[in-house]
C-alpha cells in the first residue's frame, strides 16, 4: 500500500462517488480469475485494489469526523501493526 496513492484515490471519492471505486474493484477482482494474467499482472492488480480498499477505509473514517490527515495516519498505523 502506498500513501500517496491511497491519498489520490480518496480526492477522486471526495471529487465523485465512492461508488466507482467499488465498482472499479469489483472489476479487478473479476479480472484476476482470468488464467491468462501473469503473476506480476496478479500482484499489480492486488496492490490497486489494496490502495482502493484502504482510501474507501480513509473515507469511513472522514465520515465519522476524523479529518484526512488524522484518518489517514491512523490507517497507515493500523496497516504497519498488522504487518507486524
Amino acid at each position: 500500500m502506498r500513501l500517496p496513492i491511497i491519498k489520490h484515490i480518496h480526492s477522486f471519492i471526495k471529487e465523485n462517488d465512492q461508488d466507482f471505486v467499488i465498482e472499479a474493484m469489483e472489476v479487478l477482482e473479476h479480472l484476476t480469475e482470468s488464467e491468462n494474467l501473469k503473476d506480476e499482472e496478479l500482484d499489480v492488480i492486488g496492490e490497486l485494489i489494496s490502495n482502493m480498499s484502504g482510501a474507501l477505509a480513509v473515507r469511513d473514517m472522514v465520515q465519522e469526523g476524523k479529518s484526512e490527515k488524522e484518518a489517514l495516519n491512523e490507517f497507515m498505523k493500523r496497516v504497519m501493526g498488522s504487518i507486524n
